[in-house]
């Protein structure tokens, strides 16, 4: 299946989906949105109240301040993939609990599949914790990890650098770091140190999400 079929395939299972208790509180799913033939995913926590509202991540003040990092190494928002861990807005902002987490895992792990990104950048520790469940987000920032057959990005979240200098500053260099970051992860994956997992098209064209 061509890799625009396979997304809108997973983008209407999520705008349909039930199995967990966010859905009852949330007026709308936010699947994710961008460039799907990105080099680069941008995966965060769960969606807040003004993605809520309007279905679309990142568009509160960290998605403003999201896009401001995009520009200031060269993209725009429509040149990456953004989405978040968790499809659906935990009441009040909460953290998302771990079985929340477990419902959304086939929707993500499929969206990655059929991105295949050379880079994820998880930001904040939730989405780090995601795809390293050992590392610590102070510590680990700033770093490219191989982490269960992805190669990932760890920075803060911009919502945390909304509420500390220190944080925004982090962040910033962070992501000043990340076109040479992206150029590493090519590199490796050149030279065959790294295996991605299958595309899900590689499975004689069969969607399979594990619902």
């Amino acid at each position: 299946m061509e890799k625009e079929k396979l997304i809108e395939e997973v983008t209407k299972n999520i705008k349909s989906c039930k199995k967990c208790r966010l859905f009852q509180s949330a007026t709308n799913p936010v699947p994710g949105e961008g460039n799907i033939n990105s080099k680069m995913m941008f995966i965060g926590e769960a969606p807040g109240h003004f993605e809520d509202i309007s279905g679309r991540p990142f568009v509160g003040r960290a998605g403003k301040l999201l896009e401001k990092l995009l520009s200031e190494i060269g993209y725009k928002r429509g040149d990456v993939w953004i989405g978040n861990i968790v499809k659906h807005r935990p009441p009040e902002n909460r953290d998302p609990l771990p079985d929340e987490i477990a419902a959304c895992k086939p929707y993500l792990d499929f969206q990655i599949k059929a991105i295949q990104p050379i880079l994820i950048v998880t930001l904040g520790r939730f989405a780090m914790s995601y795809f390293f469940p050992d590392g610590k987000i102070s510590q680990d920032r700033g770093r490219l990890i191989n982490a269960g057959g992805h190669m990932i990005y760890p920075i803060y979240h911009p919502a945390a650098a909304l509420r500390s200098y220190s944080v925004e500053q982090d962040l910033r260099d962070d992501f000043k770091k990340i076109p040479e970051i992206l150029k590493r992860a090519e590199e490796i994956i050149q030279r065959g140190d790294f295996l991605q997992e299958p595309s899900p098209s590689d499975n004689d064209g069969q969607l399979r999400l594990g619902l």
